[in-house]
C-alpha cells in the first residue's frame, strides 16, 4: 500500500474517539499520585520537592496495568526504580557531552531491547530513557543527584502503594465470567437438547466472546492463550453438541451425556470463580469409563477445556508461574537471559530495534546539545516515545504526537489563563494527569494533549514561563516526528504482511526442535531450543506490532493469535518431553512420532508461507501412549485445525 494513502489515513485516526477502556478508578488514583504530593509540598512549604515526587508519579503511571497485585507492583516498582536510576545518571553527567551521548546509546539500545519482552518491560525502557534526558537538562552536585533520584523513586513508590491498596480491578474477570456462562449453557445442552426448530444456541455469547478477546487494552499472555484455546474448545464442543443421534450414538446413553455434562459443569465452575481445575481434573478421570462411546475429537475438546482453565484469569497466571519456576531454567518461556543471548542477532527484529532506539536517542541528545536548543530534551524523549519497532506504529503516533501537541499547547493557554492560583494550577495538572490515563487508549490524539498541557504546567510551577517552554516544546516534537518518521521512510514495513512468515518461520524452527528431541546430540537440542525461542520471541513481537498497526481487520489478528496459541501449547508439550531420560526419546515409538511431527511441521510452514492447507493431517498417536504424547497428538491437531481455518478464510 502506498505510504501517502497510509499518512491520510493515520491523520484520519487521529480524529477518531473510542469507548475509553481504562476503568475512571484507575485514572482517577493515578491522577491523585500526581496531585498529592504537589499540594502536600505547597502547604508544606516545599513545593520543589512534590514537584519531584509528582514527575516520578507522573512518568510511571502507565505501569499501573491490570493484573495481579504482585505483578502489578513488580511492574511499577521496576519502572520507577529504572526512573529514578537514569534520573541520578543524567543529574550527575547532564554536564558532560560525550557521556550524556555514550549513556543514551546505551540505554536506547537496552531500553529498546526490551520490547521483545512484551509491553510492561518495553515502558520501563521508556521510562528510564525519558528520565535520563529531562535529568540531564538539570546536572547537580553527587549529593543532590541522589536526593532527587530518590524523590523521583519515591513518586514512583507512592503509585504502587496507590494500585495495590485501591479497589482491585479484577483482571480478566469479564473474560472469565462470559467462557463460565458458555461452558455452562454447553453443560444444559449436553443434558437436554434443544428443540428441532429452534435458533441455534449460544451463536450470540460465542460471538460476544471473540469481540472481547480482540480488545486491544487487555495484556497478552498465558491467561490470553487459555482463553482463546477455551473458545476454540468451545466451539467444537459445541459441533458436537448439536450434532443428532445418527452422527452422535453417544447421545443415546445417559452416562455418557451426565460424564460429558459434569465436565462441562466443572469447567464453568472453576472459570466462575477463578479456582483451579482439580474438580474438572476429577470429572474428567470418571469420563474415561465411557471414553468407548464417546468421540476421540470430543473428548480432546474437553480435555484442552479442563487443561487451559487452570490458566484462565489471575490466579492462573500465578499458577502457571510457579510451573515455570519448578523446570530447570533452560527450559523455561519466560528466561531472559535466554532470551535476550536468542535476539543478539541482526536478523533479530528486536535487535534491530534497538539499534535504531539508540541510535536515534544519541543523535537527538547529540543535537540538541549541539545546537544549545532551550528545553531540548523534549526532542530525544519525543524521539523515544514515537520510534516504535514497525513504520505503520511510527507513522500513526508520529501523526497523532504532533496534532496532539498543539492542541495540547493551545489548550493550556487558555486555561492558564483561566487558573492565575498556584492551587487552581495543581488541581488543573490533576484534572490533565487523569484525561492522559483515561484517554491514552481511546484516543491518543487527546492524551497527548492532556500530557502536554500536564507538563507545561508542571514547569510553570517550577518557575519558567509557560510561553517559551510551549513554544520550544512544539519545534522539539515537529523535530523529532520528523526524523522519526524520515528514518522509517527509507525501510517501511508493514506487519500484516510480515505476520504469515514469521508464525511459519516459528512452525519450522520448532520441526528442527522436535528432530533434535529424538536425537541424541545434546549440544543441537540446546541450539535448537534457542533457536526455537528466538523465533517464538519473534512471533511476539510481530504479534504486538501487528496489534499496533492501524487499520488491520479484527479476524486476522484473531487467526493469527490462535496460530500462536496453538503452536505455544505445543512447544510447551513438546518441551516436557525434554524432561524424560534421553534413552526414552531416541528409541521406540517416540522417536517415530516425533519424527513425524517435525515433518509435518515443516509442511505447515510452507503451507502457511504460500498461503495455502496443510497438505496432509497430522500423525496419529498410540493408543497406548502416554499422558504427554496425548496431550503433544491433541496441540497437533487443533494446530491443523486452525491452520486449515486459517487458509480457507484468507
Amino acid at each position: 500500500m502506498n505510504p501517502r494513502w497510509h499518512l491520510l489515513e493515520a491523520m484520519r485516526e487521529t480524529l477518531r474517539m473510542r469507548r475509553p477502556d481504562v476503568p475512571w478508578r484507575i485514572a482517577a488514583r493515578n491522577a491523585a499520585g500526581v496531585t498529592v504530593p504537589l499540594l502536600a509540598g505547597w502547604a508544606l512549604g516545599h513545593l520543589g520537592v512534590g514537584i519531584w515526587l509528582a514527575l516520578g508519579a507522573l512518568v510511571v503511571m502507565f505501569s499501573d496495568q491490570p493484573g495481579p497485585y504482585r505483578q502489578r507492583l513488580s511492574h511499577i516498582a521496576l519502572a520507577a526504580a529504572g526512573a529514578a536510576a537514569a534520573g541520578w545518571a543524567g543529574f550527575m553527567f547532564g554536564a558532560r557531552y560525550e557521556v550524556m551521548v555514550a549513556l543514551a546509546l546505551l540505554l536506547g539500545f537496552g531500553g529498546g531491547l526490551l520490547v521483545q519482552f512484551g509491553v510492561a518491560a518495553s515502558r520501563i525502557g521508556m521510562t528510564a530513557m525519558i528520565l535520563l534526558v529531562i535529568a540531564g537538562a538539570t546536572p547537580m552536585p553527587p549529593l543532590a543527584a541522589a536526593q532527587h533520584a530518590a524523590l523521583i523513586l519515591a513518586g514512583g513508590l507512592l503509585q504502587a502503594v496507590l494500585a495495590v491498596a485501591a479497589w482491585p480491578l479484577g483482571r480478566y474477570r469479564p473474560e472469565r465470567n462470559l467462557l463460565a456462562e458458555i461452558y455452562a449453557q454447553l453443560a444444559r445442552l449436553a443434558r437436554q437438547r434443544p428443540e428441532p426448530d429452534s435458533a441455534p444456541p449460544l451463536s450470540g455469547r460465542l460471538l460476544d466472546a471473540q469481540r472481547m478477546l480482540l480488545g486491544g487494552y487487555r495484556t497478552r499472555g498465558r491467561a490470553s492463550e487459555a482463553f482463546l484455546v477455551l473458545l476454540d474448545a468451545a466451539e467444537t464442543l459445541r459441533l458436537h453438541l448439536l450434532a443428532d443421534r445418527v452422527q452422535a450414538p453417544w447421545r443415546d446413553s445417559s452416562a455418557a451425556t451426565d460424564a460429558v455434562a459434569a465436565v462441562l459443569e466443572a469447567v464453568a465452575a472453576a472459570l466462575a470463580a477463578g479456582h483451579d481445575n482439580a474438580d474438572a481434573e476429577t470429572a474428567l478421570v470418571a469420563l474415561k469409563t465411557q471414553s468407548a462411546l464417546l468421540p476421540a475429537a470430543l473428548q480432546g475438546a474437553l480435555a484442552r477445556a479442563v487443561r487451559n482453565c487452570n490458566w484462565a484469569g489471575s490466579a492462573g497466571e500465578l499458577r502457571a508461574a510457579a510451573v515455570q519456576r519448578s523446570l530447570p531454567a533452560t527450559l523455561r518461556d519466560d528466561a531472559p537471559l535466554a532470551q535476550l543471548r536468542a535476539s543478539l542477532d541482526l536478523h533479530s527484529a528486536a535487535f534491530r530495534h534497538a539499534l535504531r532506539m539508540g541510535v536515534a536517542l544519541a543523535a537527538g541528545v547529540a543535537v540538541e546539545r549541539h545546537l544549545g536548543l532551550a528545553h531540548g530534551y523534549w526532542l530525544p524523549m519525543t524521539l523515544a516515545i514515537v520510534l516504535r519497532a514497525d513504520f505503520a506504529a511510527t507513522l500513526s503516533y508520529g501523526v497523532q504526537r504532533t496534532l496532539g501537541t498543539v492542541l495540547g499547547l493551545l489548550l493550556t493557554t487558555l486555561l492558564l489563563m483561566l487558573a492565575p492560583s498556584l492551587p487552581e494550577k495543581i488541581l488543573l495538572l490533576g484534572a490533565l494527569s487523569f484525561l492522559f490515563r483515561w484517554l491514552a487508549n481511546a484516543s491518543y490524539t487527546g492524551a497527548v494533549a492532556a500530557l502536554t498541557g500536564a507538563v507545561v504546567i508542571l514547569l510553570d510551577l517550577a518557575g519558567e514561563p509557560a510561553a517559551q517552554s510551549m513554544h520550544d516544546r512544539l519545534i522539539a516534537t515537529l523535530l523529532a516526528c520528523a526524523a522519526a518518521l524520515v528514518g522509517y521512510l527509507l525501510w517501511p514495513t508493514w506487519e500484516r504482511g510480515r505476520i504469515q512468515p514469521v508464525l511459519a518461520d516459528m512452525l519450522a524452527a520448532y520441526a528442527a526442535y522436535l528432530r533434535a528431541l529424538a536425537a541424541a546430540d545434546p549440544d543441537e537440542l540446546a541450539h535448537r531450543r534457542g533457536r526455537s525461542r528466538r523465533a517464538r520471541v519473534e512471533a511476539i513481537a510481530s504479534l504486538e506490532r501487528l496489534r499496533n498497526e492501524p487499520f488491520v481487520e479484527a479476524m486476522l489478528r484473531l487467526r493469527t493469535e490462535r496460530v500462536f496459541a496453538h503452536a505455544n501449547r505445543l512447544i510447551r508439550g513438546a518441551m516436557n518431553l525434554e524432561l524424560l531420560p534421553p534413552s526414552a526419546r531416541v528409541h521406540g515409538a517416540l522417536s517415530d512420532e516425533l519424527g513425524q511431527s517435525a515433518r509435518w511441521l515443516d509442511d505447515c510452514a510452507a503451507a502457511l508461507h504460500q498461503g495455502r492447507m496443510p497438505p496432509r493431517e497430522p500423525p496419529p498417536v498410540a493408543a497406548d501412549a502416554t499422558l504427554d504424547r496425548q496431550r503433544l497428538a491433541d496441540a497437533l491437531l487443533a494446530l491443523d485445525a486452525v491452520l486449515r481455518e486459517t487458509a480457507a478464510s484468507a
